[in-house]
């Protein structure tokens, strides 16, 4: 049959952002609330992350949601513009954690936590997952040095797994922006990474 439709990330209503806010500025049971508001949302981009990233065996699903929320408890005083920029910071969140489990994995690999794992073809004995994230960040890196909102509408699509207008909102750009920038991120990243990333 035909794929499911994806699920609303909330109920429109703003939810998300009044928690966050509310959270932001000292209410302690607002956490709690946003918790249980978008912890379902927050592991399906984890999922998202996981599997583009190829990373399940450095950081599992639920392992990855919960760190996030570390990070996320570690921000104070901040003002939500918008559920998307939520999500995005969780997806970004995300992201790092990732990157900071593979580096380590990598370090522990190669014997210790000074030693730069180079991404070139044959550079160690480290498994292809942590190749894998480090290069998809390095292109990322790269993409953000020629073009910050790329490589944020990147990081919002493809690892947050927002939708265009989800993005949109979170950038404070529109939707057609979004879908062209989009496409111009894709090609960017396909040529640096290669059609097997």
């Amino acid at each position: 049959g035909p794929p499911a439709a994806p699920r609303q990330m909330d109920d429109g209503q703003g939810d998300v952002t009044r928690l966050a806010n509310q959270w932001a500025q000292g209410d302690r049971d607002a956490l709690d609330q946003l918790i249980d508001l978008v912890y379902d949302d927050l592991r399906r981009i984890a999922h998202l992350q996981l599997t583009r990233s190829g990373g399940g065996e450095t950081v599992n699903t639920t392992g990855l949601v919960h760190e996030a929320f570390v990070k996320l408890a570690g921000v104070s005083g901040h003002e939500w513009l918008g559920r998307g920029q939520f999500y995005a910071f969780c997806a970004k969140a995300m992201r790092r954690i990732l990157i900071d489990a593979a580096r380590s994995r990598g370090a522990d690999k190669r014997g210790g936590d000074r030693i730069r794992v180079p991404l070139t073809p044959g550079s160690a004995a480290l498994d292809p997952d942590v190749l894998r994230i480090l290069a998809v960040d390095e292109a990322l890196r790269w993409l953000e040095a020629q073009d910050r909102r790329l490589a944020e509408i990147a990081e919002c699509r493809f690892f947050g797994g927002l939708s265009v207008e989800e993005t949109g909102e979170a950038l404070g750009v529109s939707a057609r922006t979004v879908e062209r920038e989009w496409a111009r991120a894709r090609g960017y990243l396909y040529r640096r990474l290669g059609p097997e990333t």
